[in-house]
């Protein structure tokens, strides 16, 4: 395993990062853990946990696993979303508890998905309680996860006290995410990426995402991984692993990394942009919805059901498990068309609202 500097923290975190979202059978906490141990033992070294995941016991199975790990040859990472202070404090010390370490080193300021959330968050007291608890040594590095554009991701790195932040980046929206993580990355932050995989679509359509790998890439799985290392601003792609075999898997693609040259890249935003316009890309610049619909979130539910052949049942469940949504929040469009007027893709957003709202009936 290759490890990198994460930012001006002074911790060097592995290449590939243990994301604690995809356990089959989370209610088997020890079970859950072993596969969370293979991963420590061949090498990987940051372990990625959030109140709620799989049924709210991921904390508990990444607890179990680092009980056996030596201190100080692992890193943690967790989160919050809440705006108010002491309720932030409370699931901070919900979730040291569940963990079982008096630090996280780790902790995100959790999902920025709109500019508005971050004054929310600083109103709210929930920025001054995170400082305060890295203050107190409850906390070793004040982060953000954010699913924000370049310009409003430069505005929230202008305003908050981070040393790294944790964002979506893969090969299929690299086109319209790049800035965010150049920005990032000119600040000298640590930056995690999440989704390298594309959410599972990537290794699910590995026919159709093909075209991503070069001669020295073993699977489509290798190449992602690769392509998202290959940004040097990155420090570590995190993955959310379900089994022993899959983390195998990427941990021998990164075995002897080597970046993609430039011209593998722009050959790859060439194909991205060419073959894959149809999709939402979530560059966000339909927002705002006059009727508060949230149009990027629900076309990415309509992606993913697209590229796993079209079955509504995809747009229910990545609504639900990716978003905490049902169908029925497209209802409230207005079929206006503001959006598609604003959209660089000229998307039939409002047909597609449309149907995912009829799903709910």
């Amino acid at each position: 395993m290759r490890y990198r500097p994460y930012g001006n923290t002074g911790r060097e975190i592995s290449l590939i990062g243990f994301g604690g979202m995809r356990f089959p059978r989370p209610e088997k906490i020890d079970e859950s853990a072993e596969v969370v141990l293979h991963a420590y033992h061949r090498g990987v070294n940051y372990f990625d946990t959030a109140p709620g995941y799989c049924g709210d016991h991921s904390e508990e199975i990444i607890g179990a696993a680092v009980r056996e790990m030596k201190p100080g040859t692992y890193s943690v990472s967790t989160k919050s979303g809440r705006e108010d202070g002491g309720e932030l404090r409370r699931q901070l010390e919900t979730s040291l508890k569940r963990i079982g370490v008096e630090r996280i080193d780790f902790f995100h300021i959790w999902c920025i998905v709109t500019p508005d959330e971050w004054p929310r968050r600083v109103r709210g007291g929930a920025v001054a309680a995170a400082l305060k608890a890295k203050e107190e040594g409850l906390i070793g590095h004040v982060v953000v996860s954010a699913h924000l554009a370049g310009d409003e991701l430069t505005r929230l790195l202008d305003e908050g006290p981070f040393e790294g932040v944790t964002l979506g980046y893969n090969a299929i929206n690299f086109p319209y995410r790049q800035e965010a993580l150049f920005e990032a990355g000119r600040r000298g932050l640590g930056v995690v990426t999440m989704n390298p995989l594309g959410g599972g679509l990537i290794p699910k359509n590995a026919e159709r995402f093909d075209f991503i790998r070069s001669a020295a890439d073993a699977s489509v799985v290798a190449a992602a991984l690769r392509f998202n290392l290959s940004h040097s601003a990155v420090t570590c792609a995190l993955v959310g692993f379900s089994n022993t075999r899959q983390v195998d898997e990427a941990v021998d693609a990164v075995e002897n990394f080597r970046p993609h040259d430039s011209e593998h890249i722009a050959a790859l935003r060439e194909k991205i942009i060419a073959e894959f316009n149809d999709l939402c890309t979530g560059c966000r610049y339909c927002l705002p919805c006059p009727a508060g619909v949230d149009i990027p979130r629900l076309m990415e539910a309509y992606d993913f059901a697209t590229l796993n052949g079209g079955d509504p049942k995809h747009i229910r469940d990545r609504l639900h498990w990716q978003w905490d949504l049902t169908p029925a929040a497209a209802a409230d469009c207005t079929q206006c068309g503001l959006c598609e007027q604003r959209c660089t893709q000229h998307l039939p957003i409002r047909q597609r609202l449309a149907r995912i709202a009829a799903l709910d009936e």
